[in-house]
């Protein structure tokens, strides 16, 4: 039984909106989430002394690190939706 059947058509449009909205916003704070780890872990990894500006090495550094975050997570997510699919089937 859908948790809607009793409301009128407006207001399971305006359910359905904010269903989608609300899921937006998890999404957002996921991302938001993601960019503050991998910006902990590679900034421990990388930089030694903060300065004014990045030096060569620091800055290849984090952008190998994020790069490689970002593959990772890509992966892993790739991986677990695989497994999802082929369970659902």
């Amino acid at each position: 039984m859908d948790s809607f059947d009793n409301l009128s058509a407006s207001d399971k449009a305006e359910a359905t909106e904010l269903q989608r909205m609300i899921a937006i916003e998890q999404q957002k704070a996921q991302f938001q989430a993601q960019v503050h780890t991998f910006t902990d872990v590679c900034w421990d990894k990388c930089v030694d002394s903060p300065g004014s500006k990045l030096d060569y090495r620091t800055e290849t550094c984090l952008v190998s690190c994020v790069e490689r975050f970002i593959d990772t997570t890509l992966t892993i997510t790739n991986r677990f939706t695989q497994m999802v699919q082929k369970g659902a089937h």
